[in-house]
C-alpha cells in the first residue's frame, strides 16, 4: 500500500509542477498540428451527399439549435 501512495504522490508531483511551469511561462496551451483546416478540409465528413445516419444527426442537430434558449 505504501507502494501506491509513493507512485500517487509522485504523480501528483510531476503534474503540479507541470501546471506551475505553465503559469510561470504564461503560455497558453497550444494544440501540435492544427486540426483539420491545415490540410484543407472544412469539415469531419469531407464528402458531397452524406449518409443517412448523418443526415438524421445533422437534422436533430439544426431542431436543437432552433429550439435552443440562450
Amino acid at each position: 500500500m505504501s507502494l501506491f501512495f509513493l507512485t500517487f504522490g509522485l504523480l501528483i508531483l510531476i503534474v503540479a509542477a507541470m501546471a506551475i511551469g505553465m503559469i510561470v511561462q504564461r503560455k497558453s496551451m497550444a494544440s501540435s498540428c492544427g486540426g483539420l483546416g491545415s490540410v484543407g478540409i472544412d469539415k469531419a465528413c469531407d464528402c458531397d451527399d452524406p449518409c443517412d445516419k448523418r443526415k438524421k444527426r445533422l437534422a436533430k442537430e439544426q431542431v436543437w439549435k432552433e429550439n435552443q434558449i440562450l
